[in-house]
């Protein structure tokens, strides 16, 4: 839906021959972005000129040469980083923001596609229609129901959307590292590894990211004969999928990248990643600590990217995390399968829990004056 509003802008922009720039909060977004327009689309920091020794290069004195901005994954974006888009604006261009204000918040301060969709003073256009091909998707279809305060169907009758009950959190974990490591495999021939994304709620416990990471590890990569080197608390092994945490414009590499350990230098001390089929080098310890296992990763790393399978524990252990937003972003994710694994008890209580923590940034109050 977004996706094709955006195209069909920027084929208005060009045929009045308006200049625009396409961008988004993080490089993972920024690049779906523009594999998805075929155009050029960068992360908002690289827009705006940013350096760490310099700060943002565009502003008010210096702005920015357009007439029109296009953001997407506008959820993701943060008060501090609005601040200084809104500053490096020409006064006559146009901003668009683009992105689901029913996902989870940034995780930085602020709430600012909420407070401007809330503020009256931007024209707002919801996407809310359900067309013919995607009609028998439950994925879509519960991704509308959950958004709606409605709890999804969990019948299990349907291709794509899928719940396995487990009342403690050692039977669901067990039950999550079958269901990747054998069922899904069987029943719809996916790479366990590269097109099945384990998203948890939290870090802790036994369906919390680290646990399932090395569980995961151990079944889906667990080659003795393989390469492999312990850097801190971890242990990387060749084959092993790994998730980049922060962005590194020198190499083109940006928070959120998902890659596959290729090789060990052990004499230079360099981890070799495959990330989209390029070979980044790694060295040891200076760049790996931007480096985690992805096997699992949380609900928030998840957030502004796509995985042909997504599964997720969802129980009361872990109730404080169980929001209905977080649900959400979780089941979008997901572009073939979904599978639920957990109490319907704790289905139920995230549907119904829409209680977002109030930030109070001060930009409701400054749009609407």
């Amino acid at each position: 839906g977004k996706t094709t509003a955006i195209q069909m802008i920027i084929a208005a922009l060009e045929t009045l021959e308006f200049s625009y720039y396409l961008a988004s909060p993080t490089g993972r977004a920024a690049k779906r972005l523009g594999e998805a327009t075929g155009r050029k689309a960068q992360t908002i920091h690289r827009l705006l000129g940013y350096s760490p020794q310099e700060g943002f290069l565009y502003n008010e004195s210096y702005p920015l040469k357009t007439n029109m901005v296009i953001i997407d994954e506008a959820s993701m974006m943060d008060v501090l980083l609005f601040y200084q888009l809104l500053r490096a604006l020409p006064d006559d261009a146009h901003l668009m923001l683009v992105g689901d204000v029913d996902q989870l918040p940034s995780v930085g301060a602020g709430y600012v596609l909420h407070d401007v969709i809330h503020s009256g003073r931007a024209h707002v256009t919801r996407l809310n229609q359900i067309f013919r091909q995607r009609e028998k998707s439950h994925i879509v279809i519960n991704a509308h129901r959950v958004n709606q305060g409605q709890v999804p169907y969990t019948d299990n009758n349907s291709d794509d959307f899928f719940f396995f009950g487990a009342e403690e959190p050692q039977q669901a974990a067990d039950l999550i590292v079958d269901i990747v490591a054998n069922r899904l495999p069987a029943k719809f021939g996916v790479d366990p590894i590269d097109d099945v994304q384990v998203i948890a709620p939290m870090y802790r416990g036994a369906i919390g990211v680290n646990t399932l990471n090395e569980r995961l590890q151990s079944i889906l990569n667990s080659d003795s004969r393989a390469a492999s080197i312990k850097i801190g608390p971890r242990t990387f092994r060749v084959g092993d999928k790994v998730m980049q945490t922060r962005n590194d414009y020198d190499r083109e590499i940006f928070n959120g990248d998902i890659g596959r350990i290729y090789g060990i230098d052990y004499e230079e001390k360099i981890l070799i990643v495959n990330i989209d089929g390029r070979l980044i080098n790694y060295r040891i310890p200076e760049d790996t600590d931007a480096l985690i296992h992805a096997y699992c990763i949380s609900t928030h790393r998840s957030q502004g990217a796509e995985y042909p399978v997504v599964v997720m524990p969802v129980l009361y252990h872990h109730y404080i995390m169980l929001q209905r937003n977080l649900l959400y972003t979780a089941i979008t994710r997901a572009k073939q399968v979904v599978v639920l694994v957990g109490q319907r008890k704790a289905i139920h209580y995230a549907v119904q829990n829409n209680k977002v923590a109030e930030r109070f940034s001060g930009l409701l109050h400054r749009l609407k004056s």
